[in-house]
């Protein structure tokens, strides 16, 4: 059973049409993802995804969205705030419980956090920062991840790291990616987006980064 379904459907925000023609059908275990030039309608594409899937889906806002007032853990724990009651999430942000500590170091071990679990988020360096916001996410109990650029603002090892963890804990990923040969190693499924509409949604196996450049103004992002 497909977890999405977009039928003819038209996209935007404060009433401007940004998307039409929409026609897409995302499956369980997917990896994808939304590939085209800045401007041309990856994140209201990847917004709309995110609107549709609801609670099965975890997002990964391009701005990561992070409070920076707040800890690691309360940043992370936010990921099930909709899951608990208000009397136990006004309780963790002032005495976070042990349980609910130990939930979220699970999260944090693999991606090398667990000693930043308390350190305030604007203490973070760059990538600890981007881990944080894909450990938010990971905690989410969802099994899709939506992330609108993910690895932007990371080195490639860093990059390399966010999504092979992504691929290992989610059962389905999609992504809005500036990186075309990032896009095509780890996701299984592009969705091209040119004027305002879906113009390629194809395998990635076996493709280069220069089969994209249709894509882009003069082959260039």
């Amino acid at each position: 059973m497909a977890l999405l379904q977009l039928k003819d459907e038209s996209a935007g925000y404060n009433g401007k049409e940004i998307l039409r023609g929409l026609n897409v059908t995302i499956d369980p275990g997917e990896r994808i993802a939304l590939v085209g030039e800045s401007g041309a309608g990856k994140s209201t594409l990847l917004r709309l995804f995110y609107e549709r899937l609801g609670a099965k889906a975890a997002l990964m806002p391009q701005d990561s969205a992070l409070v920076q007032a707040l800890t690691v853990f309360h940043n992370v724990y936010m990921g099930r705030l909709h899951q608990r009651s208000v009397w136990r999430n006004l309780r963790n942000l002032v005495l976070p419980a042990r349980a609910d500590v130990e939930e979220v170091r699970k999260v944090l071990v693999p991606l090398r956090l667990e000693e930043k679990i308390f350190s305030g988020v604007g203490e973070l360096s760059g990538g600890q920062y981007q881990r944080t916001a894909l450990a938010r996410a990971l905690f989410h109990t969802g099994d899709v991840i939506v992330a609108d650029e993910p690895v932007s603002s990371v080195d490639e090892h860093q990059a390399r790291e966010i999504l092979e963890t992504m691929n290992a804990q989610k059962q389905t990923v999609i992504l809005a990616m500036h990186d075309r040969a990032l896009a095509i190693e780890f996701a299984d499924r592009l969705i091209g987006v040119k004027d305002g509409q879906i113009v390629m949604d194809q395998e990635s196996a076996g493709m280069t980064p220069g089969d994209l450049d249709n894509l882009y103004l003069n082959g260039v992002e």
